[in-house]
């Protein structure tokens, strides 16, 4: 039997020795029963991956998936699998700390800086689920994010557009206090309001308000919050979220963290990410 083609959004092999552990034993796990599956799973799980991936960086449809990967209804099991049990959340946790260590710096972040991004959504989108954003003129979904110093996904969530930034905020805050204790400083842009600011200090966290400087014209690149604007560049090369395809919520921040996963597993192996430029 021949091997199939390689696709640019495939993993290396040094990509995936990478990621294989955290698949392998999750594997394990559901053979022995540990978790409940029906029949333990028995499909090559870097071709799994390799097959979301290419979902995630091309956009198409699932059911557009080539042929020479696993039957498409194969791959999207295996992501609502992976979705549910936060298989995709723990293995860009464990590259967010690889690429840090790589870049000399501790484990675990101290600071973070948060943004939020709107986007329109697909006509299979429940209409629950989306809402307008006045200020963009977008009607949608929004994907609020904290990264770190570094550009490096800590946490996601999608609403709908309506959802004020501030109140989106409010459980990011959360969540970085519960899964990044270490994180002591955050920083955030004017559309976030001073009683989220007072909310973050009670969890002890100093949110600090980054504004533009007065009289400012045009694109202005704002200290410490270019970062985050950067990484949303980042997420956008991956076509799936070019537009919210998805519809589940769930899904939504599962694929930004998909998007996360291809962009720090390259970073650690030193491969970059092929665009349509210069092709």
């Amino acid at each position: 039997m021949t091997e199939r083609p390689r696709y640019p959004s495939d993993l290396s092999d040094a990509r995936w020795e990478l990621i294989e552990p955290i698949l392998t034993a999750w594997r394990d796990r559901r053979r022995a029963g540990v978790l409940d599956i029906g029949r333990p799973p028995e499909h090559d799980l870097r071709t799994v991956l390799d097959a979301i991936l290419y979902v995630d960086r091309t956009g198409i449809p699932w059911r557009y998936l080539p042929h020479d990967y696993p039957p498409w209804q194969t791959v999207y099991g295996y992501f609502r699998l992976w979705r549910d049990d936060e298989i995709f959340t723990r293995i860009s946790g464990l590259l967010h700390r690889l690429v840090r260590v790589q870049e000399g710096r501790a484990a675990e972040p101290s600071g973070g800086v948060i943004d939020a991004q709107s986007v329109k959504t697909s006509s299979n989108v429940p209409a629950s689920d989306q809402g307008i954003d006045a200020a963009k003129k977008i009607v949608g979904r929004k994907r609020s994010i904290v990264v770190d110093t570094l550009g490096l996904l800590l946490t996601v969530l999608v609403t709908a557009a309506s959802v004020q930034d501030s109140v989106a905020g409010a459980t990011l805050i959360g969540q970085i206090a519960t899964h990044h204790p270490s994180v002591r400083t955050t920083w955030v842009d004017g559309g976030y309001r001073q009683h989220l600011v007072e909310h973050a200090a009670t969890l002890g966290i100093d949110m600090q308000i980054v504004q533009r400087a007065p009289g400012a014209r045009g694109f202005t690149p704002l200290p410490r919050r270019w970062v985050v604007e950067r990484t949303l560049g980042w997420l956008m090369l991956h076509h799936r979220l070019a537009r919210d395809y998805e519809t589940l919520l769930a899904s939504s921040q599962a694929m930004i963290h998909i998007a996360a996963i291809d962009l720090m597993s390259r970073r650690l192996t030193g491969e970059t990410t092929p665009t349509w430029r210069g092709t």
